[in-house]
């Protein structure tokens, strides 16, 4: 399968907002707003400071099934969920999941495990290596294969493919930065892209994604990007790594992620490292 090159920086990318929006994750304002510098990983109970969650977790599952080639069928990709999850265990799942995922031995046992009613975000969170496949069509195909298996709901599939949309809009350069919304608004109907997001960012698919894709249109700089994602308030780590990961897309944006943040994340075997070489 013929896939698009892209930049080493893309996983390092969503690491980084994933870890650094990991200690901010529904948070009072008051308290974002004192300590959202872009220049520290802020220590949260139950999290290390510079380890990236399952936002970056799942989206390696993603990465690699695509980079790989393999078929793209429902009980390939769950076995990569179990895969990646065994090993290299790490906090930030939602409780039933990972309890499901902890129990499981390979995909089937997750897909028959599995109730895909949500319309949560984890569908959207690790939708955006999707924007390497080569088409429009194999975007949106692909992302309702995944997203199918957790989410398998309209907002949870739609939220996904406007995710990786989103990184294949910039990586195919289909337009202007300025004209995704439009181009959205085209190809994942029902949901106002152009209307920009305010306000505390719930668990819920489409409106993590647009508030990505808020905070994207708003900058140029992946700097106050990061920043300008962890201001939403609420869940921050999704909203900051499909932001970032969509940015390492697009011409337009500056790469300039504080050296502080690269280097104090985590570099373990599954680390940055890996994320940039992989």
């Amino acid at each position: 399968m013929s896939t698009t090159k892209t930049s080493p920086r893309l996983l390092l990318s969503i690491a980084v907002g994933d870890a650094y929006g990991a200690g901010f994750e529904f948070e009072s304002p008051e308290v974002v707003a004192r300590e959202n510098d872009g220049r520290h990983y802020r220590k949260r109970a139950g999290f290390t400071p510079g380890h990236y969650t399952d936002d970056t977790q799942m989206t390696l599952a993603i990465w690699e099934a695509v980079r790989l080639g393999e078929p793209f069928t429902p009980r390939y990709l769950a076995d990569r969920f179990v895969f990646v999850y065994h090993r290299d265990p790490r906090p930030g799942y939602a409780r039933g999941f990972e309890g499901i995922l902890k129990s499981c031995k390979n995909g089937s046992e997750l897909l028959e495990k599995l109730n895909p009613t949500s319309d949560r975000n984890g569908a959207a969170m690790r939708s955006v290596p999707l924007g390497l496949l080569p088409s429009i069509t194999k975007v949106k195909a692909y992302a309702k294969t995944q997203a199918a298996i957790t989410h398998n709901t309209p907002g949870g599939i739609a939220s996904s493919q406007a995710v990786g949309l989103m990184a294949h809009f910039g990586l195919k350069r289909l337009g202007k930065l300025s004209e995704l919304a439009a181009f959205l608004e085209k190809h994942v109907p029902g949901t106002p892209w152009s209307e920009p997001w305010h306000g505390e960012v719930p668990l819920h698919g489409l409106s993590t994604a647009r508030a990505a894709l808020t905070a994207l249109l708003a900058c140029r700089t992946q700097s106050e990007l990061l920043r300008t994602a962890v201001a939403f308030t609420g869940d921050t780590d999704s909203v900051a790594a499909i932001a970032l990961g969509c940015s390492a897309c697009f011409p337009e944006y500056k790469q300039d992620l504080p050296r502080v943040l690269i280097q104090g994340l985590e570099n373990g075997p599954y680390g940055r490292d890996y994320l940039t070489t992989v």
